[in-house]
């Protein structure tokens, strides 16, 4: 299956919520009626009041530049507007790089980290996981499952080991080893238990400390959980700043639109993005084939 047929799967939920409302209201009239339903129909979608408002003032620009009159005309123009909300400017990879991957419990982050390897792998790259959530019971061992079906190395002791020690001894096996890409697991440290925080915060500090290659810190969101994701990004963002997201189960949610919400508030980059349970459904985000697919 390619990736265009991933994208349009993933997305049936989200499009209908969108795409299809907006055949309902357009009836060639584009007044301040239609533009209001339009922002209505974009914020019940879980893009943001704010992501709303300036889609909407783009649109209106363009509209009115374009003299659109047809619902293709105007529908090419939204995904013009929307596209540019999700671009950023971005550096290519630089490797060796270290992941770390957080998040809170459920929204699969672990199941993320092996498709992950998995590409990574595929890309000819030499792969380390370190199993770094030792709160979580059977947390390593699920992610040691997740390292055999992609073919990769992994650091990994028992429950109840200090995850610095894990993290500490997992850097300086990937630094011996040359490694291209390691990819630390963290436990689903929920946004609002303080220790769990400082243990994040001591792991990005044995980090900078002995990595010596460049380093990404990604947070896992769950797409079902809609809105819910921005208290998470802003919480985790203000302990570790974060590069990327990772979206998961965006297969089985029609609440796609809060990709927009976190770029428009934090402009934080969507980075991967599931799309399916298969090992090969993690795919880099593209905001162009995202937007075509939704609209």
């Amino acid at each position: 299956m390619g990736i265009f047929s991933k994208f349009f799967g993933a997305l049936k939920k989200t499009k209908e919520a969108i795409s299809k409302k907006i055949s309902q209201i357009f009836v060639g009239e584009l007044d301040d009626d239609f533009y209001e339903e339009l922002e209505f129909i974009l914020v019940s979608s879980d893009i943001s009041v704010e992501a709303s408002s300036e889609i909407v003032e783009n649109v209106k620009s363009l509209a009115k530049k374009n003299k659109v009159k047809t619902e293709e005309e105007f529908k090419k123009i939204l995904r013009q507007a929307m596209q540019e909300l999700l671009e950023f400017e971005e550096e290519e990879e630089s490797f060796p790089c270290l992941y770390t991957i957080i998040g809170v419990n459920g929204v699969g982050k672990t199941t993320a980290i092996g498709k992950l390897a998995h590409n990574y792998k595929k890309a000819k790259k030499s792969v380390l996981m370190v199993a770094g959530d030792t709160f979580r019971a059977s947390a390593s061992d699920q992610l040691a499952e997740w390292s055999k079906r992609a073919g990769v190395r992994i650091v990994k002791y028992g429950e109840g080991v200090d995850p610095g020690a894990v993290v500490f001894d997992g850097v300086k096996s990937a630094v011996a080893r040359k490694d291209d890409v390691v990819l630390v697991d963290t436990a689903g440290r929920l946004h609002n238990k303080v220790g769990l925080m400082d243990e994040l915060k001591k792991i990005h500090k044995i980090i900078s400390k002995e990595w010596t290659g460049d380093t990404k810190n990604y947070l896992v969101i769950d797409a079902t959980t809609g809105q819910n994701a921005l208290t998470q990004v802003e919480m985790f963002n203000e302990i570790i700043p974060l590069d990327g997201i990772i979206l998961t189960k965006l297969d089985g949610s029609s609440k796609g639109g809060v990709v927009f919400a976190i770029t428009k508030k934090f402009g934080i980059p969507i980075k991967w993005i599931g799309v399916g349970e298969g090992i090969d459904d993690l795919e880099p985000f593209d905001a162009k084939e995202f937007v075509e697919n939704i609209i």
